[in-house]
């Protein structure tokens, strides 16, 4: 019986990209990207628990993203399915009032493409070597992460081109809220307790801030606070990368709940993620 690679599986780019230490600054900038939705933002600041459990979302957010990259088709299906349910029965209020769906898939689309366009612009800039088609390649495979939350990937942006237009079109929507200004303090320094807290003085400058500063130059113009120059940004980002490269990849692997290396195991060293798709 040939062993489940998942969805997408060790050809992938995903699963090269995803296993890079950079994804934890590219995750926190996506959360950065998507405040600035304002009905997408309403409906995490009206359901979410992020202020009492500073590091649930993230991790959650985490965990989800390892199970669909690393997973088996079971688990990828079994993740998909709660989020499905949750996302269901929740509704948000706009800044007129009005109830929506979190489901809508609008509101769908645009998380996942804030999230996706992160990741991969983001560890690419850090340093992580791929061609413009591997980029394409990537958004192509990333349209079957969206199929898995509810929406078509036919109507999923699946190149870079594509994914210009679609923020492009989208952007007249985006502006700062109130909303956005709570994710924006929050992810600069989210309110930990105990020993967390000691963390917090080189958290903020070294991720909180320097995630704001690598998203998009239209994004921080709409969020409106001040980014590390572009040059400070790009070499702080790449140093803190060959840093973490230094750990040894089972234990950078470890977190969050060790998906990559449950995965190696599974389909053996061929399937170990590398740290460039370029030679």
């Amino acid at each position: 019986m040939p062993v489940d690679v998942g969805i997408l599986g060790p050809g992938t780019v995903t699963w090269q990209l995803h296993a890079d230490p950079a994804m934890w600054v590219a995750g926190i900038s996506s959360l950065y990207l998507q405040a600035l939705h304002p009905r997408a933002v309403a409906g995490v600041v009206q359901n979410s628990n992020f202020r009492e459990d500073p590091l649930g979302r993230l991790m959650r957010t985490a965990n989800f993203v390892g199970t669909v990259s690393y997973g088996t088709t079971k688990e990828v299906e079994e993740a998909a399915a709660k989020v499905r349910m949750v996302h269901r029965m929740l509704r948000g209020k706009d800044e007129s009032g009005r109830r929506f769906r979190i489901d809508d898939p609008e509101l769908l689309l645009w998380v996942h493409c804030a999230e996706v366009h992160s990741f991969v612009t983001v560890v690419r800039r850090a340093g992580y070597r791929l061609t413009d088609a591997q980029v394409d390649k990537y958004y192509d495979e990333q349209r079957r992460t969206a199929e898995l939350v509810g929406l078509h990937a036919d109507e999923v942006p699946g190149t870079a081109a594509d994914m210009a237009d679609y923020f492009a079109a989208t952007l007249p929507e985006l502006r700062r809220t109130e909303d956005s200004e709570v994710v924006y303090r929050f992810l600069h320094r989210p309110p930990v307790n105990g020993l967390l807290r000691l963390g917090l003085d080189a958290y903020e400058p070294l991720l909180g801030h320097l995630a704001y500063s690598v998203l998009p130059p239209w994004a921080i113009a709409l969020h409106g606070h001040r980014p590390y120059p572009e040059p400070v940004a790009t070499a702080v980002l790449r140093a803190a990368r060959t840093a973490a490269l230094l750990v040894p990849p089972p234990i950078r692997w470890g977190v969050p709940e060790g998906h990559v290396n449950r995965a190696v195991r599974r389909l053996g060293l061929g399937a170990v993620p590398r740290r460039s798709l370029l030679p």
